[in-house]
């Protein structure tokens, strides 16, 4: 007779909830609390004392700006979530969760979907209830509108300050300081600038200059070390003249912030005699003909050749693109930074074009390499250490290839070997005559 047993059904044992918290900070003007820093430990001790959650960890950004794709953390937040790694996200009010209304429904949609919540502290609203989105749309059109409405009056106090000739923001440059929005000359720091000048008329190229400065133990007014960007900037910023220039900038939009040359776009305001200068108008005018006669020069001489790979290929080292070289063996991408500037500020390797060739022909399972299949399917290559090259694809997936370095001899021409092979035979011969 056949006898059944009832196995019982084991008691599940109540999970906890797992919490994490996103905090942003713009400018330093968060009102209750008043650093990044600050945030963190205020949601990770909220997240800590609660003996239902698990803490996951504190997302934090430090932006200008309010969207997502300029955020680090807050995509990692987001690639967590869609892992299963977050249950529940707490932010302290919808702007600065996201400023862009589109933005912020199509996160809390997507979270949503993967039943993750975000509760805004500010507005007391979690997404994931049923009235949630409908407040959260109204909200968020709101918190947008008064941000645009903020952004506009401001432009309109800046711009009525610029008409009575009245700075508003940046940085002193080498050889001011900034009291009461007033450029202050600094002695010390003045006789560099003039120095800089009279190097540049000279003959000096901004590299060679850095080079003096560095060589004279003289330090930059920020950082530790000259760029050549920097020197730039002070062969033509013509404030040195004592003249100020207002209004060579403007914010693209109150959502990106994004800072823009003004190249016509808006009115600019010329005061003469501003404040004391540190060169002549003439010394100014000798360094801006010789720059344009440089670069008139450099664009004349050289004709830049667009390669297959010119702007694909990334430094995963510093980041920075890869150029294309040309070598006495064979054509090679490198960094453009470790060209410049020496192992010493950047050790990535070397690639030769044909392994960048071999790579994307594996990669895209080709036989013949194919240009414009590459630009359809590979947003960038990068180009990590130990002979490793990274894939971006557009599908948003990324994909590896290790390459292999061939001896100098394998990769040697038949001229070349038989330049080797006679070089031996005579080589030979020379010793069996000694003997």
């Amino acid at each position: 007779m056949k006898t059944i047993t009832k196995v019982n059904v084991l008691p599940k044992l109540a999970s906890k909830t797992k919490v994490a918290a996103y905090a942003r900070v713009s400018s330093g003007k968060d009102a209750m609390l008043h650093s990044l820093s600050a945030q963190v430990n205020h949601y990770k001790k909220l997240i800590q004392e609660n003996a239902e959650w698990q803490f996951i960890g504190v997302y934090a950004d430090e932006a200008l700006t309010g969207t997502k794709d300029s955020r680090t953390e807050f995509q990692q937040l987001l690639k967590d979530s869609r892992a299963g790694k977050i249950d529940l996200i707490i932010t302290k009010s919808i702007s600065r969760f996201a400023r862009n209304t589109v933005t912020l429904l199509e996160t809390v949609r997507e979270l949503k979907t993967m039943n993750v919540d975000v509760y805004f502290e500010e507005e007391n609203i979690h997404s994931i209830s049923g009235e949630g989105e409908m407040i959260l749309t109204f909200l968020a059109t709101f918190a947008q509108e008064e941000s645009r409405s903020v952004s506009e009056n401001m432009k309109w106090r800046i711009q009525k300050d610029f008409r009575q000739g009245i700075m508003w923001g940046g940085k002193p440059s080498l050889g001011y300081d900034l009291e009461n929005k007033q450029l202050i000359l600094v002695p010390e720091e003045a006789k560099i600038v003039q120095l800089i000048y009279q190097l540049y008329v000279d003959g000096n190229g901004d590299e060679q200059i850095c080079k003096v400065l560095t060589s004279m133990n003289i330090t930059p007014k920020t950082g530790s070390k000259w760029h050549w960007s920097t020197i730039r900037h002070i062969l033509t910023n013509s404030n040195y003249t004592g003249d100020l220039l207002l209004q060579k900038t403007y914010r693209e939009n109150h959502l990106t912030k994004r800072k823009i040359t003004n190249n016509g776009e808006f009115d600019k305001y010329l005061i003469k005699e501003n404040h004391e200068p540190i060169i002549s108008r003439e010394l100014f005018n000798i360094a801006q003909k010789i720059r344009e006669k440089r670069f008139s020069q450099l664009k004349t001489s050289t004709v830049k050749r667009k390669y297959a790979f010119s702007g694909l290929l990334k430094c995963g080292v510093c980041g920075r693109g890869y150029s294309h070289k040309n070598t006495p063996f064979n054509e090679i991408w490198k960094c453009s930074y470790s060209l410049k500037r020496g192992i010493d500020a950047c050790d990535s390797k070397q690639v030769p074009n044909s392994k960048v060739i071999e790579a994307v022909n594996h990669i895209l399972e080709r036989t013949q390499f194919d240009k414009q299949l590459m630009k359809d399917k590979v947003s960038k290559i990068i180009v990590m250490p130990n002979k490793k090259l990274v894939f971006h694809m557009k599908d948003q997936t990324t994909k590896e290839y290790i390459w292999k370095e061939r001896s100098k001899r394998d990769s040697w021409t038949l001229e070349k070997r038989e330049q080797a092979r006679i070089k031996e035979i005579n080589r030979l011969k020379g010793g069996a005559n000694n003997g």
